[in-house]
């Protein structure tokens, strides 16, 4: 009897089932891998039949199928396996005909159906079963402590294939994610620079401050595709923080410099403010310009034409929080509840014919827990515009994300 609530066991099963999905394994065709590790459990056992099975919602999934039969999937409530995924050991019956809650089952009475019964729970490294190793044969049999060790060995070789893939699969999907990064991060340099040679060909006297600017641009893509192919050399592809002190002020001098072409483009003022006394910050420095550099672009992005954004850093507590405003279009409940999803489409569409992509909220979001902090969003509805918060510790600690003070 499991000493967990009805609503514990059912968020339980729920995330055995998310596990399960997330190896793919699930109505996939046979394997040499998983056959070769059946017929050594069949050996083992000098049994005739062998199965690797996973258990879904409703049903048996057999991946592996060393028997005369040709199903590849049974109900789950008349498996002898559903019950073996609520086990922790081994799960033996020495004749199922014998056994009174399986010996009415239709598909032990049929000719030569199993009576011998040994099934090893395949666990996963969080500890959900998603499905066993199964051995039966027709006539009645034991199993010896060799055995049992033996089969339980070749579970855990199956979860470590599996592992093994997922593992695989996802440093694959991290390469992508980077890449949809680094295409994102591009995009204001490349829009700037684009602006910038349009001002230059209508009025020469720019043509330092523009040159200028395009380099900065040029300079920052330059980075991006740098980290790119530092992040992809990387065997999990993780990223790796330079923590500096920075100057909230300097920052904000960046933005300014970086966005002031294209808000002019659509008569936008940006207006920055800095609260008196305000802290370095102690933080990836490039990180928060991204952080900083994708609210300011969305704030451009989405507001009208003439619109104000204001961007103001404040001390709150042991953090700085920097607010990104604007009186554009806002938010809906539906916009907030899904706001930082990847590819996430929103009811606020750009006022100035940009693209979006879906992707910018989600970096930015993954970026600010990649520094302790936090991100909030809020707007009073349609057309009563949005502001985001992002609260960053002073200083940045892996091991303790509540920040330490030492003068």
């Amino acid at each position: 009897m499991s000493d967990l609530s009805p609503e514990q066991l059912a968020k339980k099963e729920q995330h055995r089932l998310e596990k399960l999905r997330d190896y793919r394994i699930l109505d996939t065709h046979s394997e040499d891998t998983f056959d070769k590790i059946s017929l050594m459990a069949s050996q083992i056992f000098n049994a005739p039949n062998a199965f690797i099975v996973f258990v879904d919602e409703k049903r048996v999934f057999i991946k592996s199928n060393l028997s005369n039969t040709t199903y590849n999937e049974v109900p789950k409530e008349t498996s002898v396996v559903s019950h073996v995924i609520e086990q922790d050991e081994v799960f033996v019956i020495n004749d199922l005909r014998e056994h009174p809650h399986y010996s009415d089952s239709p598909f032990i009475k049929m000719t030569n159906g199993p009576r011998f019964y040994v099934a090893s729970p395949l666990k996963t490294p969080e500890g959900y079963k998603i499905g066993a190793l199964v051995v039966t044969a027709p006539e009645p049999g034991e199993a010896n402590p060799l055995q049992i060790d033996l089969i339980k060995s070749l579970s855990k070789i199956i979860i470590d294939k599996l592992e093994n893939r997922l593992r695989y699969r996802k440093t694959i999907e991290s390469q992508i994610d980077l890449m949809n990064i680094a295409l994102h991060e591009i995009k204001n340099p490349l829009a700037s620079i684009k602006l910038a040679n349009e001002i230059i060909s209508k009025d020469e006297s720019k043509k330092d401050k523009m040159t200028e600017m395009i380099k900065s641009s040029v300079g920052r893509i330059k980075s991006k595709l740098s980290d790119l192919l530092k992040y992809s050399e990387a065997e999990e592809a993780q990223i790796i923080l330079h923590i500096e002190e920075i100057d909230v002020h300097e920052i904000f001098v960046r933005l300014k410099n970086s966005f002031e072409l294209l808000a002019t483009k659509k008569a936008q003022i940006l207006h920055f403010e800095i609260e008196d006394g305000l802290p370095f910050l102690y933080a990836d420095r490039v990180k928060v310009l991204d952080i900083l550099h994708n609210l300011v672009s969305n704030a451009i992005k989405y507001s009208y034409k003439g619109g104000t954004i204001h961007i103001l850093a404040r001390q709150a507590g042991t953090s700085i929080e920097i607010e990104v405003k604007d009186n554009g279009q806002g938010l809906d409940e539906e916009d907030i509840a899904r706001l930082f999803t990847k590819f996430a489409k929103l009811s606020s569409k750009p006022t100035g014919r940009e693209t979006s992509n879906g992707l910018g909220l989600s970096i930015t979001k993954s970026f600010v827990e990649l520094l302790n902090g936090s991100i909030t969003a809020s707007s009073e509805g349609k057309d009563k515009g949005t502001s985001f918060i992002v609260k960053l510790p002073f200083k940045y600690s892996k091991e303790h994300p509540v920040p330490e003070f030492n003068s």
